[in-house]
């Protein structure tokens, strides 16, 4: 669990880096934090939003999914102070690339 929270957080840090619409202004602490609140956001709220919108899921063939992270970053984003996205689309773009990143360095670390 703290391997996998520590990838987060160097995940976090690279789209912050890389991406105009994400920041992160207060250093390590809001970086960490931030990465501890979208763990725990994953892990109590998307499950509970998975399941209210299964239909659209369905319909979508999943797509729909990218949309839900992207609610979930922006959640995280209100919640932490340092962190920060500038828009739905930063967001967005900010999910999709999380989750690019996040299976390709779980396969390399494996």
């Amino acid at each position: 669990m703290l391997k996998r929270w520590l990838l987060n957080a160097i995940i976090l840090f690279l789209l912050a880096y890389g991406l105009n619409g994400v920041s992160i202004t207060n250093g390590w602490e809001s970086l960490l934090l931030a990465a501890a609140i979208l763990g725990l956001i994953n892990a109590v709220i998307r499950p509970i939003i998975i399941i209210i919108t299964l239909p659209i899921n369905i319909v979508t063939l999943g797509l729909f999914t990218l949309v839900i992270n992207a609610l979930m970053i922006q959640a995280t984003a209100w919640v932490v102070p340092g962190f920060s996205v500038a828009s739905f689309g930063w967001a967005f773009v900010t999910a999709v690339l999380f989750s690019i990143f996040s299976v390709a360095l779980s396969l390399i670390l494996k």
